[in-house]
């Protein structure tokens, strides 16, 4: 009986992180006898060539939690009477501390208070800053915010001290206040009952759950602020997230160590972590996507005696000449005249 053979394609894909290499060898196989018989064909596997979007992604592990703890310094003299519990978070308004059994409250601000504030007081941004604050809280007269400290602005000051039990004088000094940028996280306690109120006291940290993942500074270009990644996070399932921080290491010291940056990444929707924090995160960067193009598997290619790669037609076994793309997850972008979505192709894969 005349023997009988097959073409069959073996691939062999490599793909790297940026720009993906393709190798795909064609052999000729004998299908043989075995044992005095004929193997019988099977009939190759088809695919159909679909138009899509495809992305070369960067996966990296962190870890999901509240950020970068901070320290929070106590400026009222007196006693620590009262402390929050870790855990406990604070929003404006809320005793951060007591001190002498008097509460301490936050408000919210990016300027530190550093002077005694009273009517008549020279103008100055920090006014506004209590202005703000007290308008947040319900206690108004003033009118729109501004840097003056009238004797309006000491009535609503008197209105929020009576309303938390302080002493009503009009004046606010810097130690009254804890002045953070919002709500904050008590992350840890420091200081005992009993110590200075004018000292370090705790920990805290921002509200919202962020991810931080380490990647080689080599790599800082698939990490860029405002870029969406996606997230997979440890018994929360998928989500997104937006770059927020891009924070270079310290610099190697070690021969052959590689130069480190932390990527920090703010969840797109907190729902999506649950109650959770410190868990791992799988974080996948998007280092290359098209959109509207057709693809393949990768096992779908020839290599051409001639060069390049071609796709062989089910129907007829014609070779469509193609270019390749973008490779992906197994799957390329290929162009070619005369190939369509929905054209069906052999392929390995």
């Amino acid at each position: 009986m005349a023997e009988r053979s097959r073409w069959l394609v073996v691939g062999v894909v490599a793909v790297a992180l940026l720009g993906t290499a393709a190798a795909v060898a064609m052999t000729r196989v004998n299908a043989g006898e075995k044992g005095g018989g004929v193997a019988k064909a099977e009939p190759p596997e088809t695919t159909e060539v679909v138009k899509g979007d495809i992305a070369d992604q960067q996966s990296v592990t962190g870890s999901l939690a509240y950020g970068a703890e901070r320290a929070l310094t106590g400026r009222r003299p007196g006693t620590v009477t009262a402390l929050p519990a870790a855990g406990t978070v604070l929003d404006r308004g809320k005793p951060v501390y007591w001190v002498d059994a008097k509460p301490v409250p936050l408000f919210y601000g990016g300027l530190p208070l550093y002077r005694d504030l009273s009517a008549g007081v020279a103008n100055g941004p920090d006014v506004k800053l209590i202005e703000e604050n007290l308008a947040a809280l319900g206690h108004t007269g003033f009118g729109t915010p501004d840097e003056k400290y009238t004797n309006v602005t000491a009535t609503a000051v008197k209105q929020w001290q009576k309303a938390n039990g302080l002493e009503q004088t009009g004046r606010i000094a810097p130690g009254d206040v804890v002045i953070e940028p919002s709500a904050i996280r008590v992350a840890s306690v420091t200081a005992p009952l009993g110590a200075p109120g004018a000292g370090d006291l705790m920990k805290v940290t921002g509200t919202d759950r962020v991810v931080s993942a380490e990647i080689e500074k080599a790599k800082q270009r698939f990490a860029k602020v405002g870029e969406k990644v996606e997230l997979n996070i440890t018994d929360g399932g998928a989500t997104t997230g937006t770059v927020t921080a891009v924070t270079p290491g310290p610099e190697p010291t070690n021969p052959g160590e590689k130069a480190k940056i932390t990527v920090t990444i703010a969840l797109d929707d907190q729902a999506a972590a649950g109650n959770q924090d410190a868990v791992s995160t799988t974080v996948l960067f998007t280092v290359g996507k098209r959109e509207g193009v057709l693809i393949v598997p990768v096992g779908a290619l020839l290599a051409l005696a001639e060069g390049g790669y071609a796709v062989e037609k089910a129907d007829d076994h014609t070779l469509i000449p193609v270019e390749t793309g973008l490779f992906a997850k197994g799957r390329v972008e290929v162009t070619g005249a005369g190939l369509t979505e929905g054209t069906r192709v052999v392929t390995t894969s």
